[in-house]
């Protein structure tokens, strides 16, 4: 099992930049692939991006491409969402998750965090 906390959510303008922070409990971390999701006001809960326990493969949204980076350190257990070029529906609640099958990372991964706050202004 894992618990997984979020950091550095705020609230910025847009074009402004944030990274996310997720650390991870435990000591088994890195045989966990990591994703990123978000929920919007009033909407569903949509994936952003996840990454594979060793970090060789990598998922994106359509709508984050070229924007957001996902990393990890798998000696701190953390992983990062590197958020560039932020815009006003970016904003949402983002939420890490986690799961040991590769094929739920995008869908339904079995582990989530509380959840951080991200606002983008116009």
């Amino acid at each position: 099992q894992v618990q997984l906390v979020e950091s550095g959510g705020g609230l910025v303008q847009a074009g402004d930049s944030l990274r996310l922070s997720c650390a991870a409990s435990g000591r088994t971390f890195s045989s966990y692939h990591m994703g990123w999701f978000r929920q919007a006001p009033g909407k569903e809960r949509e994936f952003v991006s996840a990454i594979s326990w060793a970090g060789g493969t990598i998922y994106y949204a359509d709508s984050v491409k070229g924007r957001f980076t996902i990393s990890r350190d798998n000696a701190k257990n953390t992983v990062y969402l590197q958020m560039n070029g932020l815009k006003p529906e970016d904003t949402a609640v983002y939420y890490c998750a986690a799961t040991r099958n590769i094929y739920e990372i995008r869908t339904t991964p079995n582990y989530w965090g509380q959840g951080t706050q991200v606002t983008v202004s116009s």
